[in-house]
C-alpha cells in the first residue's frame, strides 16, 4: 500500500511539474496560426475556424485551455477573446516578437530532447538543417542580441575600430545597430546562409559601410588586418578543431591592438546551469552541432590565437550567456 502511494505522489508530481508547459503550448499554437490576433476582438469559435480554415472542434479546445490558464476570455455566451497578458506573443507578423523563440523550442528543441532515447540506441545522430531551421536561429538570436548589444556597444566604443568583422552576422541586426552609433567605422558581416544573408543585406542595404559576405568564414580571410571582430552566438556550430582553426585566422586578421568581442554560453558557468546542461544535451543529438565551450576551453582557444581574456560579464544570467573580451 506504501508504494502505490508513493508512485501516486510520483505521478501527481510529474503532473503539475509539467503545467507550465499548458502556458507554452497554447502560446506557440496561438502564435503560430495567429490565433490571438485573430480572437483581438470577441469573435465566435465558429468565425474564427471559417475565417482561417481551421478544424473547429481542436480550435474549441485550444479556446478551451485558454480559458482555464488565462490568456482568452469569454466575452459572451458565444464569443471569446484574447487577454491582453504580458505572456502573450505579439502577431506573428511583428519581427520583435517573442513567439519566435516558441516556435524554437517546440519544432527544433523539444521534438530532440523527446528523441533522445531512440538517439542513444542508434548509430547515428540527428543532423541540424541550416536551411530549415537557419532563419528561426537568426530570429531568436535577435532576442539575445537585444540583450547583448549595450554591453557590445561599451567594448567597441573602448576600442575605436575602423574596421570591424561580424562572424556569422545571422540578419545583420548587430551591424545595424553599431553602425548607426559608429558611424564611420567599416563593417563586415559573414554569414553562411543564403536566405539569412539576404535578409542582413536587405536590412543594412541603407548603411553603406556595411557590406555582407555569404561565405563560409573557415575559408575566408580579409584584404587587410582588421580592428575588431564580433564572434555572436556561433561557436556551437563549430567543432573543436573548427573552433581552434577559425580563432588561430582571427588572431591572423586582428591587428596589433585589435579586439575580439565573444557572446556564448557558457558549459559549468558560475551561472545558467540548468539551461546550459540541457542546451549541451540537445546539441549533441546533432552530428553537425557541438557542446558549449567551457570558460577553459575559451582561455586555450584564445592562446592558439595569441589572445587573452580580458573581461567576462555575464549577459543573461538564466541562461548561461556571457560576453567576453579578447585582445593580443
Amino acid at each position: 500500500m506504501i508504494k502505490e502511494y508513493i508512485r501516486l505522489i510520483k505521478a501527481r508530481g510529474y503532473m503539475k511539474r509539467n503545467i507550465p508547459f499548458l502556458y507554452s503550448w497554447h502560446a506557440y499554437v496561438g502564435y503560430e496560426l495567429d490565433l490571438y490576433e485573430a480572437f483581438k476582438k470577441p469573435k465566435t469559435i465558429n468565425e474564427v475556424a471559417t475565417e482561417n480554415a481551421l478544424k473547429e472542434d481542436l480550435l474549441v479546445r485550444w479556446v478551451e485551455v485558454g480559458g482555464v490558464i488565462g490568456y482568452i476570455k469569454q466575452r459572451s455566451k458565444q464569443r471569446h477573446q484574447t487577454v491582453n497578458r504580458f505572456m502573450v506573443p505579439s502577431s506573428k507578423n511583428n519581427p520583435r516578437s517573442t513567439g519566435v523563440l516558441l516556435k524554437e523550442m517546440m519544432e527544433l528543441h523539444i521534438p530532440t530532447l523527446i528523441n533522445y532515447p531512440k538517439l542513444m540506441k542508434s548509430t547515428e545522430k540527428e543532423n541540424f538543417n541550416q536551411k530549415e531551421h537557419g532563419m528561426v536561429i537568426a530570429q531568436t538570436s535577435s532576442l539575445l542580441e537585444q540583450l547583448a548589444i549595450p554591453r557590445v556597444m561599451k567594448v567597441v566604443k573602448q576600442a575605436k575600430p575602423k574596421t570591424l568583422v561580424d562572424v556569422g552576422c545571422g540578419n545583420g541586426g548587430y551591424l545595424l545597430k553599431l553602425s548607426q552609433k559608429f558611424p564611420k567605422a567599416n563593417m563586415i558581416g559573414i554569414e553562411l546562409n543564403e536566405e539569412v544573408a539576404e535578409e542582413a543585406q536587405n536590412k543594412c542595404e541603407q548603411q553603406k559601410q556595411i557590406n555582407i559576405i555569404c561565405e563560409n568564414v573557415l575559408e575566408w580571410k580579409p584584404d587587410s588586418k582588421v580592428d575588431f571582430v564580433m564572434l555572436n552566438n556561433m561557436l556551437h556550430y563549430l567543432s573543436p578543431k573548427e573552433r581552434e582553426k577559425l580563432f588561430r585566422n582571427i588572431g591572423k586578421w586582428l591587428n596589433k591592438k585589435g579586439t575580439l568581442s565573444i557572446v556564448t554560453p557558457l558549459h559549468n558557468s558560475k551561472h545558467g546551469g540548468p539551461f546550459s546542461s540541457v542546451f549541451n544535451s540537445f546539441f549533441t543529438a546533432f552530428e553537425n552541432l557541438y557542446a558549449l565551450p567551457s570558460e577553459t576551453d575559451l582561455e586555450e582557444l584564445a592562446k592558439a590565437a595569441g589572445l587573452k581574456i580580458k573581461k567576462m560579464k555575464p549577459v543573461i544570467k538564466e541562461g548561461g550567456w556571457y560576453q567576453f573580451t579578447l585582445s593580443k
